[in-house]
């Protein structure tokens, strides 16, 4: 194809941006990777949950000559996903082992014909022999690897077949590739890039930050109980996901719920897949359900308006939990992440871990990742300030939006605690676990302590005023805290980080989070976005307009509107196509076929409004 001019395509790109989404201007780094695309070049990009990744690789589909092709693990959303661009006005298909023969072949004959912008298809496609000769007779615009975190076996969901798409650079090398994914830390990002072959990538980092979500992280007793408190007071009609970590979990809280006289639906793998798919589509389609789920379910839900993710277990690493909690707000209003766990978690996922088939590198990997979601858990500061902090990102000021902002919790002076366990790590050559240094410290002398002599050590048997739970409580939030660091190349020795000095020498005190069988609880901070009252009437309309749409085009109803785009039309209340247009969210064949309806609702509504203040005069 011919070199793109870059005012020419910037321009191009602004007019796509408009006319199918509805947006004025690009976000964050947006415009760079959709130039860096259209001018041939590869990009990873890190993005967080909603912040816009699809349309970095769907405009540039769209401009450059040929079909874009999107490799997704998600076979069960790429209709839904393919819905909502043919609603926009995008020619977009899918290929995957649901569809007929015949199905199949007419999508591929439009490829050829270069009748399609974006297909969809599995990572299990591209391995095979046929597909590939297929994209050989393809023009093909762009390769866009999304979930890409799963190529990479240090990620929380890996996927063998990820490991294949390499080969998309060796056999097609002139097409561009984009590889996506909202949670990798910096080990994670580095397997992508070597096992995508992506060394000479733009790397696009945008922050981490889920400004709109509210964190709250509690250990305690009856979790199903204050999860039904916390879902009544604060989410009484809003669609939500509470994960659990067994099948046996999620069908026994699906059914508590649902006695409750919630909608709330189960999924997980063990599922017929028929029902698993009902309820998949329940959930998207309609208003205030609850998905009760194993981690089976989320990724690349795109629901713009869940409310809130609820853990009634603890997930197993901070990039799980993060995305998970990602899935709620993605349309940027208010939502919350509830956390409730206790010692039992702990205990699973440690022996899941111990009984893992994986070898001792990998299982150190999980050893480490588990402790420092701990970690995360049993902190005093901002959780958001640790929560970037582990994907390389830096916070200076303290959120004031999660728990521990908003209600500090008990500590404890753990100073002289904190330098008895920097001192034994020290003392014991920074060469050894967690549990060793405890047993050092607590006076255990078995075989190896002995071996070693270290029970001649100044440290020796300096340990019995904290419980073997309190020290490892202590020993977590020494490592989140960055005052250790666990070497998992070197079998998860700790080691002193240059912050220890200044706690080892008196020049600092430690105040840490207060270890206690249970605590009470308050209030959680709802702040959620809410309506004038007399505007709630049209809101509500608004919301039976779309949802009629939605059946009658057999598509979710945030495929018609986000609710944040409902609210902006409440806020303006347009009179005509043109004030519709100005609308974010309201693109032009959106416009030409749903503004006319949303104008005659909003003028229904201001009609009654007058009428009101005529009587009441």
């Amino acid at each position: 194809m011919a070199e793109p001019n870059d005012t020419d395509s910037s321009t191009r790109a602004l007019e796509l941006l408009k006319s199918r989404y509805g947006f004025d201007q690009f976000r964050f780094q947006q415009a760079h990777i959709v130039q860096t695309l259209i001018d041939g070049g590869d990009a990873m990009v890190l993005m967080p949950t909603g912040g816009g990744k699809s349309i970095c690789y769907q405009i540039p589909a769209m401009i450059r000559d040929g079909v874009g092709i999107v490799i997704s693990p998600l076979i069960a959303l790429m209709q839904d996903q393919v819905d909502a661009l043919n609603t926009m006005g995008i020619r977009a298909s899918y290929i995957n082992s649901s569809q007929s023969s015949s199905v199949r072949r007419e999508v591929e004959q439009k490829m050829l014909n270069a009748e399609l912008d974006l297909v969809y298809v599995a990572p299990e496609r591209l391995n095979t022999t046929e597909f590939i000769q297929l994209l050989e007779r393809t023009t093909i615009a762009l390769f866009a690897i999304d979930e890409a975190h799963c190529v990479s076996q240090w990620g929380h969901d890996f996927r063998s077949d990820y490991l294949q798409l390499r080969l998309l650079h060796e056999t097609f090398p002139r097409v561009p590739r984009i590889a996506l994914t909202a949670t990798a830390d910096k080990r994670t990002r580095e397997e992508i890039v070597q096992q995508l072959g992506l060394q000479s990538a733009r790397v696009f980092i945008h922050s981490f930050d889920r400004p709109n979500i509210f964190y709250r992280l509690s250990e305690g007793q009856n979790n199903r109980e204050r999860l039904w408190q916390f879902v009544q007071q604060h989410h009484a009609g809003d669609a939500g996901i509470v994960y659990c970590l067994s099948r046996k979990q999620v069908e026994a809280v699906a059914d508590w719920l649902s006695r409750k006289g919630r909608t709330a639906l189960p999924y997980h793998a063990g599922l017929d897949s028929t029902q698993r798919a009902l309820n998949q589509q329940r959930f998207l389609a309609e208003d205030g359900v609850i998905i009760v789920a194993t981690i089976a379910f989320g990724m690349g839900i795109d629901k713009p308006d869940v409310r809130f993710v609820a853990h009634l277990t603890l997930p197993k690493t901070i990039e799980a939990y993060y995305q998970e909690t990602g899935r709620a707000g993605r349309d940027g209003l208010t939502a919350n992440a509830w956390l409730a766990y206790g010692l039992q978690d702990v205990i699973s996922l440690r022996q899941m871990n111990q009984q893992s088939e994986a070898n001792e590198t990998f299982k150190r990997s999980l050893h480490q990742k588990l402790e420092a979601m701990l970690g995360l858990c049993e902190q005093i500061t901002c959780r958001r300030q640790t929560l970037l902090a582990y994907f390389g990102e830096s916070l200076p000021q303290a959120c004031g939006f999660c728990d521990n902002c908003i209600e500090p919790p008990h500590t404890w002076d753990a100073t002289e605690a904190a330098r008895k366990a920097l001192s034994c790590v020290y003392r014991t050559g920074q060469r050894f676990g967690v549990n060793y240094v405890i047993d050092v410290l607590t006076g255990k002398p078995h075989e190896r302590i002995l071996r070693n002599h270290h029970d001649a050590i100044s440290t020796w048997n300096i340990g019995n005023d904290l419980s073997v739970n309190q020290w490892r409580s202590l020993f977590r939030q020494l490592l989140v805290y960055g005052y250790l660091e666990s070497d998992i190349d070197q079998y998860g020795g700790l080691k002193l980080t240059p912050r220890a000095k200044p706690l080892l020498r008196g020049e600092e005190s430690l105040s840490l989070r207060e270890m206690t069988a249970a605590r009470k609880k308050s209030r959680s901070e709802k702040n959620k976005a809410n309506l004038e009252v007399v505007d709630q009437p049209l809101f509500d309309a608004l919301r039976a307009l779309r949802k009629s749409l939605a059946d009658e085009n057999s598509v979710p109803p945030f495929v018609i509107f986000h609710d944040k785009t409902l609210r902006e039309m409440v806020a303006e209340q347009p009179h005509d196509l043109a004030g519709m247009a100005q609308i974010n969210g309201v693109g032009e064949q959106k416009l030409d076929r749903f503004g006319a309806a949303f104008l005659s609702v909003i003028a229904t509504h201001r009609a009654e409004l007058e009428q009101q203040s005529l009587i009441s005069s």
